[in-house]
């Protein structure tokens, strides 16, 4: 079920039984899911730990900052 809470500009999805993808084949600690029409993000390392929640607008904004080197530390 995924709830909407409008108010708040969040999106809540039962994530249980989520297929958990890995872009490093299973071993890189960022994994993402797709559910519902979101992309579900989190720490492959804490699976029971918090997962961000992103509309496919936003995933293709962070995709496309990723590639462009926007998040580069250096």
């Amino acid at each position: 079920m995924t709830t909407d809470t409008a108010a708040r500009g969040k999106v809540e999805l039962d994530l249980t039984g989520a297929e958990w993808l890995s872009g490093s084949q299973g071993r890189g600690e960022v994994q993402i899911a797709f559910v519902e029409g979101y992309i579900a993000m989190r720490d492959g390392t804490d699976p029971d730990g918090p997962a961000l929640i992103f509309t496919p607008a936003e995933w293709r904004a962070f995709v496309l900052g990723a590639r462009d080197g926007e998040f580069d530390l250096t």
